[in-house]
């Protein structure tokens, strides 16, 4: 959940799950018809839910259907085979997934669903069982279920090229350069005939490098395109203004805890006993604990079916805990009244804590611990990060990991609605199985801002009506309000309409937290109209019973009402659990309501990572199709206009991206086995009214990209992987492309091509310092006539260069210092190397903010610049106006304006003639490809 401040990671492929698998939104029967909403005496309790891109529904209810047997697997399967008409599901590839007991007897079959063997990524369907024997018969079904697939089972990529392509989707090359991929095996991505894909758990041999940017990738065996890639979760962070990044390893935890054996099985034969310890405030606190055969004890209670164990890391790094270390202990003490650390370094509140979370689902929800089955409850507070305090708290896959405070906060262990929200984690986890991105992972935020806080108020005993009942880390401050010190808030009254953040995977892996107290708050208005118990019932159920990994928000609020007809609730009731919903905007088509000031060339492309092109008044971008259903094609059409956009690239079995134009002529990369069936990559162009694609370059062992074209020239990067040697290389008139050859030890990045020039950012070490310099080449020279050496000596954290951009008769491009506290410049220089200036020079945050300002992309024409500030790092009161947003001013300088008033992160803008700019926006909550004719100004 909760804490710190950090920089949010690189751009990933995937807006959300719902877009990048093809999952969209089904419309409820309920909600049909003129006015989008049902009528007065309707049933709130939709009958059945289609799926989509699917022949199986999403929700069936309302079903009273004989299925007899002693075996609630095998009663589920035979009713799914026997109604064929309704599920079309085949039987034979469901494999069950396990089998949810409630304690009124109902049981929950889970299914997850195979195709040839291979698990469907996300795919579970879930069939409810009431009654038992001869009278046992199924109430309702539904989850995901994906007809239609017709993926490969075979790769035909090499496992090493796999391999290398899953590292390779690490954009940040320091991160990159020592990352290892572990490879999970193959799975099948849903969506159209689905995909056959390799998916790797990509993470760095460097922490202090990788910081938290641990990524499950998923690349197609086909094809090699990484058809999908996010975070593995990671804590949320607090907002801390000016903190230090922190929790960085808890991606990397959360795998490696899974798997590594626990030093607890190894601990010595306890006897129950209780003593006292102070808790964080220095109050005293009566505790169960374990007494050795010693006679010391340790804070090991074992009053309960889960045994509750504490561990003190007395300050040692987080990365140390990522699996209990050998040398690691339960605090402890040599009589059993425990001394004041155990206190201060939080580990009487998380012992207690832990019980209580305990003790909340099982006697108010019939659930036996974290896993259901009684499993052990293990914390280890007072960890400290990189030598820093860790404000953090976070669930890592198998325990709670506690930083020990700071002089701003307690102990994180010491707010129980902090445990209770991370610790609903887990039993997410061994549940519903959200998928921790998009709308998926907001819905587990979600859950866990709702029993973090109910957790909370019934245990203090707070009435729903006290203002703090709906504040979440309230406790955690040293000092200052209540207000001022959460989190968050669920009584925020956030709207999918007027509040959702579009914010791409690369940012907060699609607003899981961003977006929680949307779905929380309309949970949260529930506990407040219902009895609270009836609420904690419901929201349980529908977690335990109806939600499914790749759910969105309108598909929990069927779950929530189809557990509340499973509860008995009357129809008042459930239309009271409807209008919740409601007031939150969370019903079918909410998405369409979202009003935007751009104009939509191209809906719902798949990715956010690949940008798209511009020029006299042509377009051309990288998508996998509505739905991003198969691997990415390249299409263009006319800015100008409403003909359906052209697809340029084959349908050959490779994936097509990374496109280029100069508005006659299209170049872009392709990657995919050849016709000799080996795989590679290849550069292509062709003309865009029509002709044949002409192969340009084509390597098995090299890496393409910044494609360029020029009046019908090619330029591209390439890298050879045997050598890691590379740099720009062209192809002029048709001709073969030949390397443009750089001294040794230097390297290319960010190719422009205009009017026979190329230019770059050329880059070199000089002892232990890095040398970077945009540089100017002209094709009729034959040589470079310009470079502008922008050296890092006098800067200890060095300086990215790059942008480089063509226009005006000049070179433009972005040094941005890695030092965090300083911000980006945009400069301008001569094209024969010679009057550099700064056209906007660094300075604060633009709009909104007074931290430096930093730019993340960077476009030009003969008349305007329009650049992208990056996002502000994501914290607990990030919204839509910290993500990126674009700007543009006169290319002779001048004061930047708004180029859009959309509300969302806009991306990968492209400048076409004037002040026509084009780029991928997100506002949404998916990416569309948009255009605007001119800045907006002031929003």
């Amino acid at each position: 959940m909760h804490h710190r401040s950090r920089t949010p990671g690189p751009k990933l492929l995937g807006v959300a799950i719902a877009a990048v698998l093809g999952l969209g939104v089904a419309v409820p029967p309920a909600f049909a018809g003129p006015a989008g909403g049902p009528s007065a005496d309707a049933d709130p309790v939709p009958g059945l839910v289609a799926g989509s891109d699917t022949g199986a529904p999403q929700l069936v209810t309302g079903l009273a259907e004989a299925a007899p047997g002693d075996n609630p697997a095998e009663a589920a399967r035979a009713h799914l085979a026997a109604h064929q008409d309704r599920y079309r599901i085949d039987p034979g590839q469901l494999v069950e997934a396990g089998v949810e007991r409630a304690a009124d007897g109902r049981r929950t079959v889970r299914f997850e669903q195979r195709h040839g063997g291979i698990p469907v990524f996300g795919a579970r369907y879930l069939v409810h069982l009431v009654g038992e024997g001869t009278g046992q018969r199924v109430e309702s079904a539904g989850g995901k279920y994906f007809t239609g697939l017709t993926a490969p089972t075979v790769q035909s990529v090499p496992d090493e090229v796999l391999r290398r392509l899953a590292i390779g989707a690490v954009q940040d090359p320091v991160a990159r350069a020592g990352a290892t991929a572990e490879d999970r095996g193959p799975v099948v991505l849903p969506g159209g005939a689905g995909r056959l894909a390799r998916h790797f758990t990509v993470r760095g041999s460097d922490p202090a490098v990788w910081a938290a940017k641990a990524q499950e990738v998923f690349v197609d065996a086909s094809t090699g395109e990484v058809a999908l890639s996010y975070q593995v979760r990671a804590p949320y962070p607090l907002d801390v203004p000016g903190a230090a990044a922190s929790g960085v390893a808890a991606g990397v935890a959360a795998s490696a805890a899974a798997t590594s054996p626990d030093a607890a099985a190894a601990a010595p034969a306890l006897e129950p006993a209780t003593g006292t310890a102070p808790d964080a405030l220095g109050r005293p606190a009566r505790v169960n604990i374990g007494r050795l055969p010693d006679g010391t004890y340790q804070l090991v209670d074992l009053t309960r079916p889960a045994t509750v164990t504490t561990y003190d890391a007395a300050g040692r790094d987080e990365l140390d805990f990522s699996t209990l270390p050998a040398d690691a202990h339960p605090a402890a003490s040599p009589t059993t009244d425990f001394p004041a650390v155990t206190g201060t370094s939080g580990a009487t509140d998380a012992h207690l804590n832990a019980a209580a979370v305990y003790d909340f689902y099982r006697d108010r929800l019939g659930r036996d611990g974290i896993d259901g089955k009684g499993g052990p409850i293990t914390s280890v507070v007072n960890v400290t990060s990189f030598g820093e305090p860790l404000d953090n708290a976070y669930w890592d896959g198998r325990k709670m990991v506690y930083g020990g405070g700071s002089g701003k906060y307690l102990p994180f262990s010491a707010a129980r609605d902090v445990a209770g929200h991370e610790m609903t984690h887990g039993v997410v986890k061994h549940t519903a199985e959200l998928v921790g991105l998009g709308q998926s992972g907001a819905l587990d935020e979600a859950v866990a801002d709702y029993f973090g806080n109910a957790i909370e108020v019934t245990g203090r005993g707070m009435p729903m009506t006290d203002p703090r009942a709906a504040l979440l880390g309230e406790d955690l401050c040293r000092t200052g309000t209540p207000e001022a010190c959460a989190d968050r808030r669920l009584d925020d009254r956030r709207t999918t309409v007027a509040d959702y953040v579009g914010a791409p995977a690369g940012v907060d892996n699609g607003g899981v937290h961003l977006n929680s107290t949307i779905f929380s708050g309309a949970l949260w208005d529930i506990r407040r109209t219902l009895d609270p118990l009836l609420a904690d019932r419901l929201v349980y159920r529908a977690l335990a019973e109806y939600l499914t990994p790749l759910d969105d928000f309108v598909d929990a609020r069927n779950a929530v009402l189809a557990a509340g007809r499973a509860l008995g609730l009357d129809r008042a009731r459930l239309r009271t659990v409807a209008a919740a919903f409601d007031a939150h905007g969370i019903k079918a088509g909410w998405q369409r309501r979202i009003g935007v000031d751009s104009r939509p060339l191209l809906r719902e492309l798949s990715t956010e990572s690949v940008a798209p092109d511009v020029a006299a008044g042509r377009w051309v971008a990288a998508t996998a199709g509505e739905g991003a259903k198969g691997s990415m094609a390249v299409y263009t059409g006319a800015v100008a206009g409403s003909a359906e956009p052209a697809r340029l690239s084959a349908e050959d079995g490779r994936s097509h991206g990374w496109p280029a134009t100069d508005g006659t002529t299209a170049a872009w990369v392709a990657m995919g086995p050849g016709a000799d069936g080996g795989w590679g990559m290849e550069v292509l162009a062709r003309p865009l009214d029509g002709g044949p694609a002409r192969s340009v370059q084509r390597g098995a062992n090299q890496y393409f990209g910044d494609v360029r074209v020029s009046g019908g020239d090619v330029a591209f990067l390439m890298t050879d992987y045997a050598t890691g040697r590379g740099g720009p290389v062209l192809s002029r008139a048709g001709a073969p492309a030949v390397p443009i050859a750089l001294p040794e030890g230097h390297r290319a990045s960010a190719l422009a091509f205009r009017d026979g020039l190329l230019a770059w950012t050329e880059s070199w070490q000089v002892g232990e310092r890095t040398v970077s310099a945009p540089t100017v080449y002209s094709l009729a020279a034959g040589k470079v006539v310009a470079q502008y050496v922008v050296d890092d000596a006098n800067a200890a954290a060095g300086t990215e260069v790059g942008s480089t951009r063509l226009a005006g008769g000049r070179l433009l491009w972005v040094e941005t210092p890695f030092d965090r506290t300083k911000g980006s410049t945009i400069r301008s220089g001569a094209l024969d190397g010679s009057g550099v200036s700064d056209l906007l020079p660094a300075g604060p945050r633009l709009g909104t903010g007074t931290e430096p300002r930093r730019i993340s992309g960077l476009t030009a024409s003969d008349r305007a610049v329009t650049f992208a500030e990056a996002a502000r790092p994501v914290t607990g009161g990030t919204r839509n106006t910290d993500l990126p947003k674009l700007w543009q001013l006169p290319l002779t300088g001048g004061t930047p304006e708004r180029m859009s008033c959309n509300r969302g992160g806009q991306y990968s803008p492209v400048a076409d003639r004037g002040t026509r700019v084009v780029w991928l926006d997100a506002t949404a909550g998916r990416t569309d490809l948009v255009v605007r004719e001119r800045a907006a100004g002031t929003c």
